[in-house]
């Protein structure tokens, strides 16, 4: 059967799960103008702060996660990892191979969910927590029956939340390690940093507000002039300077290989949580 692109003047959007990220990437997509309100739906079943926070931006919430099936084309599962295989095969009969299925389940592949729900048009994404304040980094992996066509408009829905590359499956574990598990590492970066202003005698909101914006200066530098940070580093390390005299304490405590081994490290458990 011939695969039909997603008509993207009147499709609309569901989200099966109602929690954070659910929202993070509904009210991203309304914020942007990439969809009214009104074509975007969910299910609530128990939360009523849940219902209030969707329809807090227009997105309208509906009895039953089957009310959200039938009356949408692209369906984001957004449950949780140990539940989605229920949810999907609940949800089997209802999804049509002209419904384009997105997932954000953590380590569920694939292969799983295409088994689950009787056919393979389906896009694996992996976003992060910063999806809340637009700034998400997000990868997406396509699957069998998935176009061209389901990539790109999967690419503007989460491109409404930060940035979105496309990489083969075989790469979500070590991605799940850096941007999955990265934004705890930089939080406690910030946090040290944070500290060490107290400790040198800065007031804690003071060195809070340096700490966190020093980190996010830092991380627009390297994405928009495009140098690599090791140049940004020697362009602001003067000879015999302060710079240089805190980088060498960060060299001597291993700060590089420790930052290497929590993304390995995180990208193994993440292996090893993976439904064998």
């Amino acid at each position: 059967m011939e695969v039909l692109p997603i008509s993207i003047d009147a499709y609309r959007l569901g989200f099966i799960g109602a929690g954070k990220m659910a929202e993070s990437i509904a009210k991203g997509i309304v914020q942007s103008g990439l969809l009214p309100p009104s074509r975007i739906s969910t299910a609530v079943h128990s939360n009523p702060s849940r219902r209030i926070a969707f329809e807090s931006f227009g997105v309208r919430v509906l009895p039953k996660n089957d009310n959200v099936v039938e009356e949408s084309d692209v369906v984001i599962l957004s449950v949780k990892p140990q539940v989605v295989k229920n949810v999907v095969l609940k949800l089997r009969p209802l999804l049509s191979g002209k419904k384009l299925l997105v997932s954000v389940a953590a380590g569920v592949k694939l292969k799983d969910l295409q088994d689950w729900a009787g056919h393979n048009r389906f896009i694996r994404v992996m976003p992060n927590t910063p999806a809340a304040v637009g700034e998400a980094a997000s990868v997406m992996s396509l699957g069998e029956g998935a176009i061209k066509e389901d990539g790109q408009l999967v690419a503007k829905l989460f491109g409404s939340v930060g940035k979105i590359w496309e990489a083969e499956e075989k790469y979500f574990d070590a991605v799940t390690g850096l941007s999955g598990s990265g934004p705890a590492y930089i939080f406690l970066a910030i946090e040290a940093l944070a500290d060490g202003g107290v400790a040198a005698g800065l007031p804690r909101e003071l060195a809070m507000g340096l700490a966190s914006q020093t980190v996010l200066g830092a991380a627009s530098m390297v994405t928009k002039t495009g140098k690599h940070p090791g140049q940004l580093k020697d362009d602001v390390t003067s000879p015999g300077g302060t710079t240089i005299a805190g980088i060498h304490e960060l060299e001597k405590g291993g700060l590089r290989g420790m930052f290497m081994n929590a993304v390995v490290a995180a990208a193994k458990r993440g292996q090893e949580l993976s439904p064998k």
